[in-house]
């Protein structure tokens, strides 16, 4: 029989915002242990993504999305700056390929403004040319305070503020079964070394994997578990310098941002994700895709040549809404009094802005635990 642990919290899930949230209770007092099932932190979602620091201009105004995204950045800012985290405000453009898509911008500035983003603006194609030669548009929305950071660099800040305040992080430890009594949440956990855990709390933020993690808890109403969809994304690398010194994005479409460029703080320019709904995860990059993305790129950079797009990675968004719904949704975080149980609180469809608004997810996770 597996030996039974008596624990205070178990945070399930070691991307970025498992981490974020293990540190926030770690720094709360809370003893606190972290359980990844993977061989290393953040090797899933969180390595898979444009490491963008979102300004907070798409989200409907008065969704957690735009709440935690806003706070989410400005903590994030001032976590970089205060660890020496990598990262750089270089700004973004949301470019409109026509005269018909100028009004959506207009729209988008309106959000922004609701969303409490107010150092965003309007150019016109010339100043956009002025500014970004490569890149035509008939406008542009400017967003300086959108920037990009060394995701992996903030998750090891994360790890070793958890470990100085106390908490562990297990890594090979998925969670396979589990159960809800009075007071507590039961855990069976896998790997080398199998055991059982007694918790009085567990925050499930597996990311795509809360979905499972839920269903395999007995005693939980499978009411408050929502739909689950996978929306991948492809991102192809360029071979070359890339054509502008800020961020550039079209006008987004269902599920997505749309296929944008982003630089790494190497200034190595990536172009995408793109929005391919399936029902199993796989991280492939098919090479025939690249003919969609020249197709997009050059609706703002006309001059992209010809070969210069080579497969670099897949992600995986977990998402509460399918396409027949948009691919829309916001992020679920249920607390005591949506999963019905004082000691669990579970997350679902943490995807963008997920990264910038770990901070503040986090900070929002230890509230509902109290």
């Amino acid at each position: 029989m597996a030996e039974l642990l008596e624990l205070d919290c178990v945070v399930i899930g070691g991307g970025v915002v498992g981490l974020a949230i293990a540190r926030e209770l770690a720094l709360a007092g809370r003893e606190v242990v972290l359980l990844e099932a993977e061989p290393m932190i953040g090797s899933v979602t969180s390595s898979r993504n444009s490491e963008v620091i979102h300004a907070g201009l798409y989200y409907p105004t008065g969704s957690l999305k735009a709440e935690l995204c806003v706070t989410g950045k400005n903590k994030l800012y001032d976590y970089c700056a205060a660890r020496h985290i990598p990262h750089r405000r270089c700004g973004k453009l949301v470019v409109a390929s026509n005269e018909a898509e100028v009004a959506y911008l207009e729209k988008l500035l309106q959000q922004a403004d609701a969303n409490g983003v107010d150092d965003c603006h309007l150019i016109g194609g010339k100043e956009l040319g002025g500014i970004e030669p490569a890149i035509r548009g008939y406008a542009a929305l400017v967003s300086p305070s959108t920037g990009i950071i060394d995701s992996h660099g903030l998750m090891e800040a994360f790890s070793t503020d958890i470990e100085a305040n106390g908490g562990h992080i297990i890594l090979n430890s998925p969670v396979t079964a589990g159960s809800l009594s009075d007071g507590a949440v039961r855990l069976s956990v896998g790997g080398d070394d199998p055991v059982e855990i007694e918790a009085r709390l567990v925050v499930n933020a597996a990311g795509l994997g809360a979905w499972s993690v839920s269903d395999a808890i007995d005693g939980l109403e499978r009411s408050t578990i929502p739909g689950r969809h996978y929306a991948k994304g492809c991102y192809f690398s360029l071979a070359g310098r890339a054509p502008a010194s800020r961020l550039i994005y079209p006008v987004p479409e269902p599920g997505g941002l749309g296929v944008h460029l982003t630089i790494d703080l190497a200034g190595q320019p990536r172009f995408g994700p793109d929005v391919e709904w399936v029902d199993t995860i796989d991280y492939d990059v098919d090479p025939s895709r690249a003919d969609k993305f020249y197709a997009a790129i050059r609706r703002y950079w006309p001059d992209l040549p010809d070969g210069a797009l080579q497969p670099a990675y897949a992600g995986m968004r977990p998402k509460v809404v399918g396409p027949d719904g948009g691919g829309g949704g916001d992020f679920i975080i249920q607390g005591p009094g949506q999963t019905g149980h004082i000691g669990y609180i579970a997350l679902y469809g943490i995807e963008s802005p997920g990264l910038t608004a770990s901070l503040a997810i986090a900070e929002r996770v230890a509230r509902l635990a109290l």
